[in-house]
């Protein structure tokens, strides 16, 4: 069995949502946080080893989940998300599963990628897409071509979990730290692939996944929470 190292981006404020509190501590139903889910559905999957990136009032990340493993983007105010994957991923030296601090998701999504695992994975759907949403179209053998939010003929969401080879980090972390403080970690993966790697889409098909950014994404994620106890 290869080792697989979860690291999930958990730094930033959360100012769209704005409760105040890290996303993964925002409550969804029977007192169950963002970031209790992920970790009820990560252990369902056998994935245990875990590491958190915090930085906006990651101490009551840490007091909620004192066992879990940490690192901190001291720069969370200035940077965003290729500056949180890379601090998550600079030492690792194994396959890695990352993921964002506010996706409420389907635990079947995680066998997808335990299925397809021969491969670097980008996890995406085929629904309609606004423009805050991060958007990939495909190659003709159905590998990612682009992803940004903003690709004019998007075929869906790429839905913030994915999945990176061993032999990948190496050229994804170069990547990342050519990355500006201001870029999501989706530009890295462009870069990445100008390199000669290759991330194939992993449909979720009908499974359940939303990025909490605003109060009408936290309604639909406490909905699924409630119908699913």
């Amino acid at each position: 069995m290869v080792s697989i190292k979860v690291v999930i981006l958990a730094a930033g404020v959360g100012s769209r949502l704005g409760h105040g509190l890290p996303k993964a501590l925002v409550k969804l139903c029977d007192e169950k946080t963002i970031l209790d889910h992920q970790l009820e559905n990560l252990k369902s999957a056998g994935l245990e080893d875990i590491r958190v990136v915090i930085g906006y009032k990651g101490g009551l990340i840490k007091e909620r989940h004192p066992d879990l493993e940490y690192v901190i983007n001291r720069r969370y105010y200035a940077t965003n998300t290729s500056k949180s994957l890379l601090i998550g991923i600079r030492d690792l030296d194994e396959d890695v599963i990352w993921l964002n601090g506010d996706v409420v998701f389907d635990p079947r999504i995680l066998h997808l990628i335990m299925e397809e695992r021969r491969e670097n994975l980008i996890c995406v759907d085929n629904k309609k897409v606004g423009d805050e949403e991060v958007k990939y179209n495909l190659t003709s053998d159905g590998y990612i071509k682009k992803l940004s939010k903003t690709i004019p003929d998007g075929l869906g969401e790429a839905v913030g979990i994915n999945y990176v080879k061993r032999e990948t980090l190496p050229v994804l972390e170069e990547s990342l730290m050519e990355c500006h403080d201001q870029d999501y970690f989706e530009k890295a993966i462009e870069k990445a692939i100008e390199k000669g790697e290759k991330f194939k889409a992993l449909n979720i098909r009908d499974n359940f996944c939303i990025e909490v950014d605003f109060p009408g994404d936290l309604e639909k994620a406490k909905k699924y929470c409630k119908e699913n106890l």
